[in-house]
């Protein structure tokens, strides 16, 4: 199915049902971008979200969507906390 049939067979008519204004805010671009933010933020790849996005090249994926990567400090803390345990697991810290 393409973007066009989905957006007006279902993604307008949920949106009306909610009583959600159709704009670009709630459009599909808003929910693709959505979409990328969570698979980085979840911690994958920009070749594989490239992929997932149908773009031809890695390095649009990251010119676009780089704001949305965690930071290094981000995936520092993430990796210590899995290990360790996190602050809000009740484990003391120093």
């Amino acid at each position: 199915m393409d973007r066009h049939t989905f957006n007006r067979d279902y993604w307008h008519p949920a949106l009306t049902a909610a009583g959600i204004q159709s704009s670009r805010a709630t459009g599909m671009h808003a929910l693709r971008h959505f979409y990328a933010s969570v698979l980085l933020d979840a911690g994958e790849s920009v070749k594989a979200l490239s992929e997932y996005l149908g773009h031809a090249d890695p390095g649009f994926t990251l010119r676009t969507y780089t704001h949305l990567m965690p930071t290094s400090e981000d995936r520092t803390r993430r990796a210590v906390d899995k290990v360790l345990g996190s602050p809000s697991d009740g484990l003391a810290t120093a």
